[in-house]
C-alpha cells in the first residue's frame, strides 16, 4: 500500500515537473490543462474530476475498480496541484525547460512503476482502455490511442500545452517504465521469493521468467 501511495504522489508531482517545464505534456494533461483553462479551477484539481468522470464510464464496461484506481482519483491530481503551487515554473530558457522536462517524465516513470507494481487496480484512464478491449474487442492499441488522440485534441483546443515535450513523453515514459516496473513489482518478488524459500528447503529450483509482467 505504501508503494501504491508514494507512486501516486510521485506521478503527480512528476506531470506537475512537466508542466512547469512549458514545454507540452502528455495527451491528458493536456486535456486537465484545456479545462482548467475554461473553468478557471485548478488544473490538478480538474485532473481528480476528470479521473472520476473516467471512473463512471467503467460502468457500461463492466469494471471493477480496485483500490488503486480510487485513490489514483484521489491523489494524483492533488499532488500535481501541491507540486504546482511549491516549484515556480521553469526560466524562459531551453536549457532549463529540458532539464525540468526531463526530471519530470523519470519522476513520472517511477511513480509509475511504483503504484502499477503494487498491483491494487488500474488506474481510471487505463482501465477505460482495457475495458474497452474486453468489452469490444478491440485491440489495445486502438483504444489507447483514439482515445488520447481524442483528449489531446479536445485539450488542445480548449488550450493546453502541446509541444515538443508531449512527442518527447509519448516516446520515452514506455521504454522508462519497462525499466522502472520490474524494480517495484511485488508479484516480481514473490516469485523470486519462492524460489529462494524451495531451495532452502531442499526442492529443486525451476527457473521463473521474471520479465513476463513488466
Amino acid at each position: 500500500m505504501l508503494r501504491l501511495l508514494i507512486g501516486l504522489v510521485l506521478y503527480g508531482a512528476g506531470c506537475a515537473l512537466t508542466i512547469e517545464a512549458g514545454l507540452g505534456v502528455d495527451p491528458w494533461t493536456v486535456f486537465a490543462e484545456g479545462l482548467s483553462r475554461q473553468s478557471g479551477l485548478g488544473i490538478g484539481w480538474v485532473t481528480n474530476l476528470v479521473g472520476l468522470g473516467v471512473l463512471l464510464l467503467w460502468i457500461p464496461l463492466r469494471q471493477r475498480p480496485g483500490v488503486g484506481t480510487i485513490a489514483n482519483i484521489l491523489l494524483v491530481g492533488t499532488s500535481m496541484q501541491v507540486t504546482l503551487g511549491l516549484i515556480p515554473p521553469a526560466p524562459d530558457h531551453i536549457v532549463a525547460q529540458a532539464a525540468l522536462l526531463v526530471g519530470g517524465i523519470l519522476v513520472v516513470a517511477v511513480g509509475c512503476g511504483l503504484y502499477i507494481g503494487a498491483r491494487f487496480g488500474p488506474g481510471p484512464r487505463d482501465g477505460l482502455m482495457t475495458g474497452m478491449h474486453a468489452r469490444f474487442g478491440w485491440p489495445i492499441w486502438a483504444c489507447r490511442g483514439g482515445v488520447e488522440l481524442s483528449v489531446l485534441l479536445i485539450g488542445w483546443l480548449l488550450g493546453g500545452t502541446v509541444g515538443v515535450g508531449t512527442v518527447v513523453f509519448a516516446v520515452a515514459i514506455g521504454p522508462l517504465v519497462h525499466i522502472t516496473l520490474p524494480m517495484f513489482d511485488t508479484a516480481r518478488e514473490s516469485r523470486s521469493a519462492a524460489p529462494t524459500a524451495a531451495a532452502d528447503h531442499g526442492a529443486p529450483v525451476t527457473p521463473v521468467d521474471l520479465t513476463r509482467d513488466a
